[in-house]
């Protein structure tokens, strides 16, 4: 069986964007790539089969959803997620503290976005403490405790190759001493959560239910670049994971994000891959592999198919097929694009299929999406190893 790895294939000249391969048992991952958000243990409206078809490479599951349905004990009996869903490629699993973050307070996406959050949501987060978080299930209203052991145990049923420390993402609006104060709770889970990965209780050291797993930590601090930093140091040189990933708030609007992501990327190095957690734009992609990150996921590919927009290149980046202007429009989505849906109907027949609600627009859809994102990495890879980036992202863009 394979054994875990990270290699750098390929730098480019101009700034931080490399190639490189992450092996693991269950296949290997070229990156920078895409993982593709499978939350409940489903690519909604799409099978685990046609990701595969369309160069999927890594899927990632959702630890606090699949905890509370169908449980990860019945997972675990499957054989773990791979083959719960019928999935035979590298799968990431993160840890459940976003979880508490969008329940207690909203989304990321509401904030990268400018989104008021609705006030009629109801919070499920009962109680935030040094323990974990106490939340309520929004399935039965039954009270459960995540805390780092915990995630820890879900995440070995759930057996995904990768699964992330436990953590907390504190939003824009609260303090820096808030955002301090959150940031240490989650590097003394961090600790807590390796010796939870490290120990015998379910499983022998470092294995899950469908055999060994490595994780990654996250750096955390919010806005503040002294507390980034601070969380730089805990992560690579207090603790030893086989990846680092960039959490926690990352501003209010995208120029914020954009110079967080990169101040806390330039401190570095090539050591161990680089995932940012929760951003998928297509064109901030470009932006942030130049920064020196290795994988990207969102649920943005898929869950904007599911309302209607498709993934085009050029400044515009999606258009909404629902939109009346496409009702007698007899070409592709995309002519030059190579997936099922952009070789076989027309614009005016998916227009037709989300203004009738007809599911197979919610599939076709997403297929497209699939297939253009994972082209888009395809692209970019192809870019950095021609050393043609900076060409590549200028046509990309101004397509």
């Amino acid at each position: 069986m394979t054994n875990f790895s990270w290699k750098v294939k390929k730098t480019n000249k101009n700034n931080k964007a490399r190639t490189g391969k992450i092996s693991t048992p269950h296949g290997d991952i070229e990156t920078p790539a895409f993982i593709f958000c499978a939350t409940k243990a489903a690519l909604k409206s799409f099978s685990t089969h046609e990701a595969k078809k369309n160069n999927t490479q890594i899927i990632l599951s959702n630890t606090y959803h699949l905890m509370l349905q169908p449980g990860s004990e019945l997972i675990a009996q499957h054989g773990g997620l791979h083959k719960f869903t019928g999935w035979n490629g590298p799968m990431l699993t993160d840890s459940g503290g976003f979880q508490i973050f969008s329940l207690g307070h909203g989304s990321v996406a509401d904030e990268i976005k400018g989104r008021k959050t609705n006030s009629k949501n109801k919070k499920t987060l009962i109680n935030l403490n040094e323990e974990g978080a106490l939340f309520k299930s929004y399935i039965d209203g039954s009270t459960h405790i995540l805390s780092p052991e915990k995630s820890i145990e879900v995440q070995r049923n759930l057996g995904a190759d990768f699964i992330l420390v436990f953590d907390e993402c504190t939003p824009y609006n609260v303090d820096k001493i808030y955002t301090s104060d959150s940031m240490l709770r989650s590097h003394r889970w961090s600790l807590r959560s390796i010796n939870a990965f490290n120990s015998k209780l379910n499983y022998n050291p470092k294995n899950g239910s469908a055999g060994r797993q490595e994780m990654y930590g996250i750096i955390q601090g919010g806005i503040y670049r002294d507390l980034r930093e601070e969380s730089i140091e805990f992560n690579t040189k207090k603790i030893n994971t086989f990846g680092i990933a960039i959490g926690g708030s990352l501003g209010s609007n995208k120029d914020e994000m954009k110079d967080i992501v990169h101040f806390t990327s330039s401190k570095l190095d090539n050591t161990r891959p680089v995932h940012l957690l929760g951003i998928g734009d297509p064109r901030d992609i470009w932006d942030f592999v130049a920064d020196g990150i290795d994988t990207f996921d969102c649920v943005s590919p898929t869950r904007i198919a599911r309302h209607g927009s498709a993934l085009v290149k050029g400044k515009q980046g999606k258009i909404n097929l629902k939109n009346v202007k496409y009702k007698n429009n007899l070409n592709p989505i995309d002519n030059e694009c190579n997936c099922y849906t952009c070789k076989n109907f027309t614009l005016a027949y998916l227009y037709h299929l989300f203004s009738a609600q007809e599911l197979l627009g919610l599939q076709l859809l997403t297929n497209h999406n699939i297939y253009f994102m994972n082209n888009l990495m395809k692209e970019v890879r192809s870019s950095i190893d021609n050393n043609d980036f900076d060409n590549a992202k200028k046509k990309w863009l101004n397509s």
